[in-house]
C-alpha cells in the first residue's frame, strides 16, 4: 500500500458551505443517508451503461448492490456500493470543489436573505448533497476505485478546510463511504445513526423503491444463537408505477395505496402514467373511495409523493396538481429533477408545470372515461368528490372545458340520478337557447321553489345546484357549448304560451293595467327591502317569488362572502306576483275598496314573508312574521 498522504484545501466556497451543513441547513438530518445512498445508485446505474458502450471494460456487474454496516462500538457508519467508482481526480473534483454547482451564487443569495426558511429552501437549488454528511459525523473517510483502474485513493476530512488524499493498491471497485459519527443529540435531532433498525427506518422511508438491492447484515428470524449475520436485503424494491400495467394485479395496487395513504379501503380507481421523451417521469396515481376527513380544511394535507430515480423527496408536492385535485394519492417518479428540490422551486421549475397540466389531463380524462363506461363507479366519485372538483371551474381555465365535461348535476329531469351538461344540452327543446339551473341549499328546497313552476310547466329541464361553489362558477363560467347559462330565479322569464301570441299582448297590458296601483303602492310600503314589485310569468300556483335582476349577487352568494370577511352591500330583490292567485287578486281588490286598511299593509307583508321562506331565505323578524300570520289565521275562523 501507497502510504504517502496529500493535505490540499478546500474551495474557499465550500469551506462555507461546510460549515452551513455542520449547523444543520436541512431541516431533517435523516436525509444525509438519502443522499449517501442516491449517490451510490447512481454510481451502480452509470457503471451498467458503462459496461454497455465500452465492451472491453473489465468490470463485475453480476451482482450490483449497496451495502450498508454500522458499528456501535466505533461508531460508524459505512456505505458502500460496486458502482462506477471514482478516480483521484475525480474524487478531487467531484469532493474538495463543487464550483460548478453554482455554490458562489447560493452563498450570495443565502447572505442577501435574512430569513430563516428562506434560506434553508435555498439549498434546493444546489446539488451538494454529499456534503449533508457532515451534519452526523465528525470525520468521513471515502475509499474509491473506479471501473478498469488497478489503484484506488482514499479521501478523508473532518469538514474544517481541509482534507486528505492517500492512494490505495488494494481497493475494491466502486466506493466506500465511512461516517465517523458525533454524539447522539436526541434534542437537536441527531439520532443513533450507528443502530441498524434508525438505518433501516430510513431506508424504508426514502429509498424503499432504489432500482438496486440495498442490503445490510441481518441475523436471519428463527436463527440460533450466535449465528452469524448474512446479507439481506431492506428495500422492497417493489416501484409498481415502474411495472406495466399488465404486470401488476389489483390487490397489488390496492395494497400499495393503503400502505401510502393509510386508508382502510381501497382505491375506486387507479390512473397509470409513464412519459417518454425528453422529459422522462412515471406517475401512479388513486382516486380514493370515499372523502378524507381533512379535504376541506386549511391545514389538510395533500400533494402527491415525488420521488428522483426513484428516490424519496417529498411527501405531499402540493406543485404536482391543483388544490381542486387535491383528493388524488400517488406517487410520481421523476428522472431528471434534482434531488434538492425546495417547494418555492417546484412552483417554478419547468418540468414541474409541465408535468402538473400532463397529470390533470390524465386524471379529467379517467374521470371523462368513468363517466362513460362505469356510470356506478362515476356516481360514487361525485358524491364524494363532486364539490371539490367544481373549484377548478374558478381557478383552473386552461382546463375548463374538460372540467365542465365530467361534472354532473341533479335535475328536474329525474328525482334521483345526476345528469351530465352534454346530456342536458340533448335533451333541450327545440327553441330553448339557454341551459336553466337555480341553487339552494338542498334539493327539497329548491324542488319545492316556486321559481320552478312555470318551469316545470312547459317541460323545461332546470339543473339544480346545491354546492357552495355552484354560486360562483356559474358567473364565471358563463357557457357551455355556446348556451349560456340562465338561472331561472333572475331576471325576467319569457315563459308565454304559443296560443298567447296574438291575444296575450292585449290580456297583459290589461292585467297590468289593473294591477299597476297595487304593484306601486306595495313597492313604497316595501321600499327597504325591495327595488321593484311586478307581475310574474313564472309563477303557476304559488302567490309569489322573490328574484334578482340579471347580475345581481344572490343572497347565499351574500353571506358566503360576508362569512369569508368581505364587507358587500345587501341586494335589494324583486317581488313577483302571481295575478292568477287568489291571494293576490283578492288583495288587489281590497286595496282597491280600502287602501288605508292597516291589515292590506299586514297581509303584503306576509306575502313578502311568504315568498322569502319558500325560497329558503331568513326572515328579518320571525316574532312579527309569526304574529300577524297568527292574527290573520284567527280572523278567518
Amino acid at each position: 500500500m501507497n502510504t504517502q498522504t496529500e493535505t490540499l484545501e478546500f474551495q474557499a466556497e465550500t469551506r462555507q458551505l461546510l460549515q452551513l451543513m455542520v449547523h444543520s441547513i436541512y431541516s431533517s438530518k435523516d436525509i444525509f443517508l438519502r443522499e449517501l445512498i442516491s449517490n451510490s445508485s447512481d454510481a451502480l446505474d452509470k457503471l451498467r451503461l458503462a459496461s454497455y458502450a465500452d465492451k472491453d471494460l473489465d468490470v463485475d456487474t453480476e451482482d450490483l448492490h449497496i451495502h450498508l454496516s454500522t458499528d456501535g462500538e466505533q461508531r460508524t457508519l459505512t456505505v458502500r456500493d460496486n458502482g462506477i467508482g471514482m478516480s483521484r481526480d475525480e474524487l478531487v473534483e467531484n469532493l474538495g470543489t463543487i464550483a460548478k454547482s453554482g455554490t458562489a451564487e447560493f452563498l450570495r443569495k443565502l447572505r442577501e436573505t435574512r430569513d430563516a426558511n428562506a434560506s434553508e429552501e435555498l439549498i434546493g437549488q444546489f446539488g451538494v448533497g454529499f456534503y449533508s454528511c457532515f451534519m452526523v459525523a465528525d470525520r468521513v473517510t471515502v475509499v474509491s476505485r473506479r471501473a478498469g483502474e488497478t489503484v484506488g485513493t482514499r479521501w478523508e476530512s473532518t469538514g474544517e478546510g481541509t482534507y486528505t488524499l492517500e492512494s490505495v493498491d488494494e481497493a475494491p471497485q466502486g466506493t466506500t463511504m465511512t461516517l465517523h459519527l458525533k454524539p447522539v443529540d436526541e434534542e437537536n435531532a441527531l439520532h443513533d445513526y450507528a443502530a441498524d433498525w434508525k438505518v433501516k427506518e430510513i431506508v424504508r422511508r426514502y429509498s424503499d423503491f432504489i432500482t438496486w438491492p440495498i442490503r445490510m447484515d441481518v441475523v436471519p428470524p428463527g436463527a440460533e444463537e450466535g449465528a452469524e449475520p448474512e446479507p439481506t436485503t431492506i428495500n422492497s424494491r417493489k416501484a409498481l408505477w415502474a411495472r406495466s400495467s399488465d404486470e401488476v394485479s389489483e390487490a397489488e395496487y390496492s395494497e400499495f395505496y393503503k400502505h401510502l395513504t393509510h386508508d382502510w379501503s381501497d382505491p375506486l380507481d387507479t390512473i397509470s402514467v409513464k412519459a417518454e421523451g425528453t422529459f422522462e417521469y412515471q406517475a401512479l396515481l388513486f382516486l380514493p373511495s370515499r372523502a378524507p376527513m381533512d379535504l376541506f380544511m386549511r391545514e389538510g394535507r395533500r400533494g402527491l409523493q415525488l420521488y428522483v430515480k426513484r428516490v424519496f423527496i417529498m411527501g405531499d408536492c402540493e406543485a404536482l396538481l391543483p388544490e381542486y385535485l387535491r383528493f388524488v394519492k400517488g406517487v410520481v417518479d421523476a428522472q431528471d429533477l434534482s434531488l434538492n428540490v425546495s417547494r418555492e422551486i417546484l412552483q417554478q421549475d419547468r418540468q414541474i408545470q409541465l408535468m402538473r397540466r400532463r397529470l390533470v389531463k390524465r386524471v379529467l380524462g379517467a374521470l371523462k372515461t368513468m363517466m362513460a363506461e362505469e356510470p356506478e363507479k362515476y356516481r360514487t366519485f361525485w358524491k364524494e368528490f363532486g364539490s371539490v372538483v367544481k373549484e377548478g371551474l374558478l381557478n383552473d381555465a386552461a382546463n375548463r372545458d374538460a372540467i365542465l365535461d365530467v361534472v354532473s348535476f341533479h335535475s328536474t329531469n329525474d328525482a334521483e340520478a345526476t345528469t351530465s351538461l352534454r346530456e342536458y344540452v340533448e335533451r333541450m327543446k327545440d327553441g330553448q337557447e339557454e341551459i336553466y339551473y337555480l341553487t339552494g341549499r338542498t334539493r327539497s328546497v329548491i324542488e319545492n321553489s316556486p321559481h320552478l313552476e312555470g318551469f316545470q310547466a312547459k317541460g323545461l329541464e332546470v339543473l339544480m345546484l346545491t354546492d357552495a361553489v355552484d354560486e360562483m362558477w356559474v358567473d364565471a363560467v358563463g357557457e357551455f357549448d355556446g348556451r349560456k347559462f340562465r338561472s331561472v330565479a333572475k331576471g325576467q322569464a319569457d315563459l308565454k304560451a304559443e296560443d298567447d301570441e296574438e291575444s296575450g299582448d292585449s290580456e297583459r297590458d290589461q292585467r297590468a293595467e289593473e294591477f299597476a296601483a297595487l304593484l306601486s303602492w306595495m313597492g313604497t310600503l316595501m321600499e327597504d327591502n325591495l327595488k321593484e314589485v311586478r307581475l310574474s310569468s313564472r309563477l303557476t300556483t304559488s302567490p309569489a317569488c322573490l328574484v334578482g335582476d340579471e347580475h345581481d349577487v344572490t343572497p347565499e352568494l351574500e353571506k358566503l362572502y360576508r362569512a369569508m370577511g368581505q364587507d358587500v352591500p345587501h341586494t335589494k330583490r324583486i317581488l313577483e306576483l302571481n295575478p292568477a292567485h287568489p291571494l293576490v287578486s283578492g288583495l288587489r281588490k281590497a286595496h282597491e275598496e280600502r287602501a288605508d286598511d292597516e291589515g292590506i299593509a299586514e297581509t303584503a307583508e306576509l306575502l313578502y314573508g311568504m315568498a322569502l321562506l319558500a325560497e329558503g331565505g331568513e326572515l328579518s323578524d320571525p316574532p312579527r312574521f309569526t304574529r300577524l300570520l297568527a292574527d290573520r289565521l284567527a280572523s278567518g275562523l
